[in-house]
């Protein structure tokens, strides 16, 4: 049953027999009660009615006389952090408030928001395979599923060696490090990525180079890339973003010309395929996230795979601390603690088992929403091409309007408003005054341009068609009101 706001509303006008129907109703055990502005009053509980009756007060009475007036309430703006930090085990239910104080959402302990922009689905083996760890009490990083893990990994992305780390940016690092990329050297990074991206290159001492992106592709451009290319420059770090994988075959055709390294950021693209191979298997290395928003999780968690075996074993001995395999407490060189957990793992491998259910959903609400947003001319959809599969990790659009950026953060306040949760693209690196000087002289119209006006809808695997539809019909009215 899907619990709408309205479900949980109820007048300060009716009786308290009212509200307890509507509890009844909603299963939720708690009805949020509004004056005659909508504006909220208080709250009310099963527990409540049940101590007023106790007191004396009639099911006839009105719901004020069992009303908490000093509830506890949020802007619906609260961050999950917020949420998280004001649920507890006597508050199961908050009512999230617009800025006249009118309940437009509430945040329970299994959602932030009514449509949250991702969620996990953890509908398969992962709770029997964590109870295992906890039973065997293998729950640190030495354990039976870290390498289950990396073997069923290694197996569907088609790389021989996989490596689990704590995350996507550990991953990165390592990367970087496991292949000798250091001071002295120049790496080229898209200027539209997470941060995370540039980050790791600035890990190792390297100096990041950034390079526009293509208007239709939103990954990297190959022909800017050729044309930063220096004496210094030693790797490429192409980012398959949102999903879409980056054009890999122009990229491995320069990166062979001058003998420069491929490090694939997929950590939004597992299981996207790119003229038939799984992106991450075409560079010298490749890592993956496994964070609470992306296909597959773990929580926290990432995964390094490399082509090369002696550049594995170094990032493996580099991963825990530095120490030789075969001597324990000996260590060669600086290294790092970069582990996952066996609990993680378990999660892991439990997720892996699903994941082409997880893809087949993920283009189905694609589907859904291209067919949705199709007759909005101010909207910019995704490319769709024959030769890829793009996993669509976010699903995300851009706004045309010569506005845009303005509109689009006007839409993320109001679609907030009417329960849906979206973001932003991410910025473009250059125009973060941390990041500048990497893109100094030069310009990034493409990058600007998705950047400023792009931003990610709803995409969870148990998103329903009935809240794709949702979202679009709100964004349609909405970017009616703005013309």
């Amino acid at each position: 049953m899907i619990v709408r706001i309205n479900d949980l509303v109820v007048s300060d006008k009716v009786t308290i027999r009212d509200a307890l129907l509507s509890i009844d109703r909603s299963a939720m055990g708690i009805a949020f009660v509004v004056n005659g502005e909508g504006v909220l009053a208080g709250t009310i509980t099963d527990g409540n009615i049940r101590r007023a009756l106790i007191g004396g007060t009639t099911l006839t009475d009105s719901v004020m006389k069992a009303t908490t007036t000093a509830c506890v309430s949020l802007p619906v703006t609260a961050t999950i952090q917020e949420i998280n930090d004001r649920l507890n085990t006597k508050i199961h239910v908050i009512p999230l408030l617009d800025q006249l104080g009118r309940p437009v959402d509430y945040a329970s302990h299994f959602r932030g928001h009514r449509i949250p922009v991702m969620s996990p689905t953890l509908t398969g083996n992962e709770l029997a395979y964590v109870v295992e760890c906890v039973k065997t009490n293998w729950i640190s990083s030495q354990g039976a599923f870290v390498k289950r893990f990396e073997s069923d990994f290694s197996a569907y992305i088609g790389v021989p060696g996989a490596i689990t780390v704590s995350n996507g940016t550990t991953a990165l690092h390592l990367a970087l490090a496991a292949l000798g990329v250091g001071p002295g050297d120049e790496v080229i990074v898209p200027d539209l990525t997470f941060a995370a991206t540039i980050n790791a290159v600035l890990y190792v001492g390297a100096t990041p180079v950034l390079a526009d992106v293509t208007k239709d592709t939103w990954t990297i451009d190959p022909a800017e890339m050729k044309k930063l290319i220096t004496p210094r420059t030693k790797a490429v770090i192409p980012v398959h973003l949102y999903g879409q994988p980056a054009e890999m075959e122009e990229i491995g055709a320069i990166a062979g010309k001058y003998n420069l390294l491929i490090i694939e950021d997929a950590a939004e693209a597992l299981g996207s395929l790119y003229h038939g191979a799984p992106v991450g298997s075409m560079g010298d290395a490749a890592i993956f996230s496994f964070f609470g928003n992306k296909l597959i999780t773990t929580g926290e968690g990432g995964m390094v795979v490399f082509r090369d075996a002696a550049a594995c074993a170094r990032a493996r001995k580099l991963r825990d601390h530095g120490m030789e395999p075969n001597r324990r407490y000996w260590h060669t060189e600086i290294g790092y603690n970069y582990r996952l957990t066996n609990l993680q793992a378990a999660i892991g491998v439990a997720q892996l088992e699903q994941i082409e259910k997880f893809i087949v959903r993920k283009m189905e609400i694609a589907d859904s929403y291209r067919k949705h947003l199709s007759a909005i001319k101010e909207i910019s959809q995704p490319l769709i091409r024959n030769d890829v599969r793009n996993v669509y990790w976010l699903y995300s659009i851009v706004l045309e309007n010569k506005d845009g950026h303005i509109v689009r953060d006007r839409l993320i306040s109001q679609l907030l408003l009417k329960g849906v949760e979206t973001r932003p693209l991410f910025y473009p690196l250059h125009i973060m005054p941390l990041y500048a000087k990497y893109g100094q002289g030069r310009e990034f119209p493409n990058a600007d341009w998705l950047g400023l006006q792009g931003l990610s809808l709803p995409s969870a695997v148990d998103l329903t068609d009935d809240e794709v539809g949702y979202v679009c019909r709100c964004m349609t009215t909405l970017l009616k009101l703005q013309e």
